[in-house]
């Protein structure tokens, strides 16, 4: 049954938004959890290469040309998670680095008014000063500082993030699941390669690793890579993306929560108002968006 994109959202739609909240949230956690015992790259590759097995049926021809689609592909897959693991690994507290990695929404704003010259609204400018402002005064916190590395390669894989989500709206159109596919099919091979090139007793690390952790690192393929695109496509297919995304801006506070209640993280009313004002900026700019595509789409 088809959905106007402005009637209310149904009972099923708001299960997939929370559903994708609840299940990124989580991986967040997983993530941080598995590159304590398993090494950042290797756990990257293992990630993707359980996907890709899951994901080989969305994988038909025809294809995009790879000289195409390999920048966006390597962007989105093993640069950009390669770090992301990689800061999971290094910091001690996941709250900050869960936060600074929102800063892909204020960036790709900044990088679609760079690359694509689209208009940066004020709001959108505004926002993303507070975001920014936000993450250097959390790590300006003595147990920010401690994660000041891993937070600075958390927003480098932000930027990176960034720059793919331009590059999408520049591709010619490709379902989510292949795209997620061919993803796949580039990370895995690169991470596991970079992995057993760089990362010591990877070997030793990934036989001992228990069940519960190849049970994140299979978690992490199938509830994230997976299930939460499928959700997400889903959902966009039947409702303006401007009216969905704003609702994902709840995840850190699933992975934050997580973070103080069962890992031990350390708050501080420095490390909370920078946290709050990174959201903050960054809820600005989503919402800055969402009322420009509104407002295009009236005019037209």
């Amino acid at each position: 049954m088809s959905t106007s994109p402005r009637t209310p959202f149904t009972g099923a739609e708001w299960a997939a938004i929370f559903a994708i909240i609840l299940v990124w949230g989580l991986n967040n956690a997983a993530a941080k959890v598995a590159t304590q015992v398993l090494p950042p790259l290797f756990m990257g590759g293992a990630r993707f290469l359980v996907a890709l097995l899951f994901l080989l049926p969305f994988m038909k021809p025809p294809w995009p040309p790879w000289r195409q689609i390999l920048p966006l592909v390597l962007l989105a897959g093993p640069l950009h998670f390669g770090l992301v693991y990689i800061a999971f690994a290094m910091v001690h507290n996941l709250s900050p680095i869960v936060v600074a990695l929102q800063l892909w929404i204020p960036m790709t704003a900044l990088a679609a008014w760079l690359i694509l010259k689209e208009t940066m609204p004020r709001a959108a400018v505004a926002g993303m000063l507070i975001a920014f402002g936000g993450v250097a005064w959390m790590s300006l916190d003595p147990h920010g500082a401690a994660d000041l590395a891993g937070i600075g390669i958390g927003v480098l894989a932000s930027a990176l993030w960034a720059i793919a989500t331009v590059l999408m709206r520049r591709a010619p159109g490709i379902r989510p699941l292949k795209m997620q596919g061919l993803t796949s099919l580039a990370a895995a091979p690169v991470l596991l390669a970079a992995s057993f090139a760089f990362e010591p007793d990877v070997v030793q690390k990934a036989t001992t690793a228990t069940p519960f952790i190849w049970g994140l690192v299979v978690y992490a393929a199938l509830a994230s890579t997976v299930g939460a695109t499928a959700l997400l496509f889903w959902l966009v297919q039947r409702r303006e993306a401007g009216r969905v995304t704003p609702w994902f801006l709840l995840t850190p506070l699933v992975s934050c929560t997580i973070g103080v209640g069962f890992m031990g993280d350390k708050v501080t009313p420095q490390l909370l108002g920078g946290g709050l004002a990174t959201m903050v900026g960054v809820a600005l700019v989503a919402l800055s968006e969402r009322r420009a595509a509104q407002q295009a789409s009236s005019a037209t």
